[in-house]
């Protein structure tokens, strides 16, 4: 599991990193592609932790990040066709899919406690990483007055996921669960 935590937040961190092209980060195509992959990630783990769990907590907290990451990816789209730009892959988008696919792949070999705290605690680094990429690099890189300001609404919901996460790891270690 360190591995996929390390590996993950080596995938955000990119956004940072100044291998970018463009010595102020990432363009708004490549923004939008990271924005788009980093919510549909914790969409498929939600989806994934929906079917799996037993614990009615950890599946209200994975419908939650069903339900808000695909309303930011539905906003993001919708911008993004608005303004006629069409997101770009770059490495940082592609690490994160891959991220996220290895994830699932590890929590699908999982069932049970083992399960929900895996899921758990890949969601508590996965938030704190999104939310560091947005501070560091996100937002500072975005150009678009309206692709910054979405990013920056957003936000607090990716503060709040993170505060029930942390909840959540914190009832699953006392319960032994």
């Amino acid at each position: 599991m360190k591995a996929i935590h390390a590996a993950l937040f080596s995938a955000l961190a990119l956004a940072s990193f100044p291998g970018w092209a463009q010595s102020t980060g990432p363009t708004d195509p490549q923004i939008a592609a990271i924005v788009v992959t980093a919510n549909q990630v914790d969409i498929d783990a939600g989806k994934l932790a929906e079917s799996k769990t037993k614990s009615a907590d950890v599946k209200a907290f994975a419908q939650r990040m069903v339900t808000d990451h695909s309303g930011v990816n539905h906003a993001a789209v919708d911008l993004v066709h608005k303004l006629g730009v069409t997101p770009q892959e770059n490495p940082t988008s592609q690490s994160l899919k891959q991220g996220g696919d290895d994830n699932l792949t590890k929590l699908k070999a999982l069932g049970g406690k083992n399960f929900d705290r895996a899921y758990i605690d890949h969601e508590v680094i996965y938030h704190e990483s999104v939310l560091d990429a947005l501070d560091k690099t996100l937002i500072p890189s975005a150009q678009n007055a309206e692709l910054k300001a979405l990013l920056v609404k957003v936000r607090p919901a990716f503060v709040a996921h993170l505060e029930h996460a942390r909840h959540l790891q914190a009832e699953l270690g006392k319960s032994g669960a």
